[in-house]
């Protein structure tokens, strides 16, 4: 286990009863390095969604334990906040939650052709991820284009349900996985 990882592991071990007595959920916590600044951030989740005042009171109680054991050697700034509407589905429990939602994957090299998919999640397993991809994506495999009139639109339709397929990517090629934004 490397530093970064033991950091992260013992500070999920610290925040775990504090995230259960405040009724939400640890959604990932992770130690980065940007720029010469060392960051532990916090990422908490509720159904409902989290406040800035749930940030806060974790973000306190986090820092008082993290104070009392003293366990990282560099000096860090803790964050505690949501992981946001783009989230990064990092583990299989945040893919679990997000079966049948779109998705946008990028990938460490193109898969034919592109590096960039947005999809339905429809499957994952330890080594692999399923996407439902409609065959006219656009540019970076995202959207379709739209007719211009109603029959326009039923055809549009009709071609990209029949152009919709299944693709299969190797989890050790995909760089990320978000929860895709439409606006």
């Amino acid at each position: 286990m490397t530093k970064r990882e033991s950091y992260e592991a013992r500070t999920e071990e610290l925040l775990t009863p504090i995230a259960d007595e405040n009724h939400v959920e640890i959604y990932d916590v992770e130690y980065v390095k940007e720029g010469s600044d060392w960051y532990l951030r916090c990422y908490i989740d509720k159904e409902e969604g989290v406040s800035i005042n749930d940030c806060e009171v974790v973000s306190r109680a986090l820092s008082d334990e993290l104070d009392r054991t003293d366990f990282i050697e560099d000096a860090y700034i803790l964050e505690v906040s949501s992981p946001g509407l783009g989230r990064q589905l990092k583990k299989d429990k945040h893919l679990l939650k997000s079966l049948s939602y779109q998705v946008d994957i990028k990938c460490y090299r193109p898969v034919n052709g592109a590096k960039d998919f947005t999809g339905i999640l429809k499957a994952f397993d330890e080594n692999t991820l399923t996407l439902e991809i409609c065959d006219n994506q656009g540019p970076k495999g995202r959207g379709s284009k739209k007719g211009a009139g109603q029959d326009s639109a039923v055809k549009d339709s009709a071609l990209q349900d029949a152009a919709k397929a299944d693709m299969v990517f190797n989890r050790k090629d995909i760089a990320t996985v978000k929860l895709a934004l439409d606006f």
